[in-house]
């Protein structure tokens, strides 16, 4: 009997240190959106711990049992949205060696992004040029230029299998692409006339087809 009791004891215990772990996780995320949206809409430099905090409705010295310093936080921001598009850039590869289809999967990724990492995005934006000069946010150029290569590797592999126009730069088509998706994150609205699904279709639409009629020889020759 008392070994039982004390077996429960122990279960009991396991179970609330559980849930305490499980709380202090979903208050750190819970933090860390908080922080990601008053980025967004006031900037990282201008933005304070304790703005952070008031939002939250916490004393600045309880954020820091979260978080060492608002550039922690900005990090985890930064490198969660980083991680997740890369990583879906990487799956949108191994779907198929078309170019052209795996392009048009990688514009779908861009475009899915605006509503769950808008303040990423919008940071990313705002507040590149400041960040990228500390050595912590080095990864952000290597991001990049990782990014960069992907794209422009599909492009080049589109044009020697003659899918895409051989006299287009592939780096110059790929950053006009880039700024064409992030920009939206400046006037897209949840919940408005077009979802991410219907932006992405559209703009896949204009990428590949154009906006002019007819044979492309005669539109040119005019």
């Amino acid at each position: 009997m008392t070994t039982r009791k004390n077996s429960g004891t122990a279960t009991t215990a396991k179970r609330q240190r559980a849930s305490s772990t499980g709380s202090a996780s979903e208050r750190r995320d819970h933090l860390v959106k908080l922080a990601a949206e008053l980025f967004a809409r006031k900037g990282f430099q201008a933005t304070t711990v304790r703005q952070i905090a008031d939002e939250a409705g916490i004393l600045s010295g309880s954020l820091y049992h979260h978080f060492d310093s608002k550039e922690t936080i900005v990090d985890e921001v930064l490198s969660t949205f980083l991680d997740d598009i890369i990583a879906r850039y990487r799956a949108a590869i191994e779907t198929s060696s078309d170019a052209r289809e795996v392009l048009s999967e990688m514009v779908r990724v861009g475009f899915a992004t605006l509503e769950p990492h808008r303040a990423a995005i919008t940071v990313m934006q705002n507040d590149w040029n400041y960040l990228r000069q500390f050595e912590r946010f080095n990864y952000l150029v290597k991001a990049e230029d990782e990014v960069e290569q992907i794209w422009v590797e599909q492009i080049k592999a589109g044009q020697n299998a003659g899918l895409f126009r051989a006299d287009l730069d592939p780096k110059l088509t790929y950053r006009m692409i880039r700024d064409t998706i992030w920009v939206a994150v400046r006037w897209f609205r949840p919940g408005g006339r077009l979802n991410t699904n219907a932006l992405a279709e559209h703009y896949i639409t204009v990428l590949f087809d154009g906006l002019a009629t007819g044979e492309r020889d005669k539109a040119t020759a005019g």
